[in-house]
């Protein structure tokens, strides 16, 4: 494969012949959400990913994790970057999305909005949506801070 010209886009083969990986460094700007959704979501279209899946399971966990990352992960410092990875091929999608900041506890910030208890929160109910949407949903510490990864399954 070839490298994208877009400033700020590396896209080349993975460990699979068919894989496109995609790594990006971005300002901590909601503004770059949408930019960043629709770049992963045209990869996956070429890897022949489902429209539901693309629409509503991609977009709405990775447009959760990149938030989360910018006002949280980063406390919405302009000074500061996220970093996003996803390879994708013909069988999965897997997102890695890093911010500067601390770590936290995946299932204790996870919240189910359902419940009486937390039904009136606006907190955790982006982990709990990432949860529900995607395959598989990890935290690690990273090199540069803490990583979310998100694997989606292709169907």
């Amino acid at each position: 494969m070839t490298e994208r010209s877009e400033p700020g886009v590396n896209l080349h083969g993975g460990g699979r012949d068919d894989a496109r990986v995609i790594e990006l460094e971005i300002p901590s700007d909601v503004q770059e959400i949408e930019k960043v959704v629709e770049l992963v979501q045209r990869e996956c279209a070429l890897m022949k990913f489902g429209a539901r899946q693309l629409m509503l399971n991609l977009a709405v966990a990775l447009t959760e994790a990149l938030s989360n990352a910018i006002l949280r992960g980063n406390n919405d410092d302009p000074a500061k970057h996220v970093y996003v990875t996803a390879r994708v091929d013909s069988v999965r999608l897997v997102l890695e999305v890093m911010d500067e900041g601390g770590g936290f506890d995946l299932d204790q910030c996870t919240l189910d909005p359902t419940t009486p208890d937390n039904v009136d929160r606006e907190d955790g109910r982006g982990l709990f949506l990432m949860r529900q949407l995607m395959d598989r949903v990890e935290r690690f510490d990273g090199e540069r801070g803490n990583v979310v990864r998100l694997t989606l399954n292709r169907q």
